[in-house]
């Protein structure tokens, strides 16, 4: 069973740093795609970023171009989500995410729990 869990939420100001991480246990150790999403109060869920198994490929949401940074430690079962130049607009509750359905901006077979990211004006 593949267990995601995410650390590294918390409250910052406008203009400041934060990064996310994830831990991938469980007994299935495959490499497969992993991405963050994020969903606002009363929003959708919505992509963030997404990493290939190799770590070589990324892809980003247009908000999170040029101030997020996502990368993974392949070795170590981790995945980081760098998180630069925070905005209000950017509090929300941060979900990691491991093996694509269709795509990786899609849907993901394994979820975290989340964790909560709050950026002050």
């Amino acid at each position: 069973q593949v267990q995601l869990a995410e650390s590294g939420g918390g409250l910052v100001q406008a203009g400041g740093s934060l990064t996310l991480s994830c831990a991938n246990s469980g007994w299935s150790r495959n490499v497969w795609d992993m991405g963050w999403f994020r969903q606002a109060p009363g929003q959708e869920r919505e992509f963030v970023a997404a990493i290939d198994g190799s770590g070589e490929i990324t892809h980003y949401a247009d908000s999170a171009k040029g101030r997020f940074t996502i990368s993974r430690d392949i070795v170590k079962n981790m995945l980081y989500l760098q998180m630069n130049i925070l905005k209000p607009e950017d509090t929300a509750v941060y979900y990691c995410v491991a093996s694509p359905k269709n795509g990786v901006r899609g849907d993901y077979r394994f979820w975290g729990q989340g964790t909560q990211v709050t950026v002050s004006s």
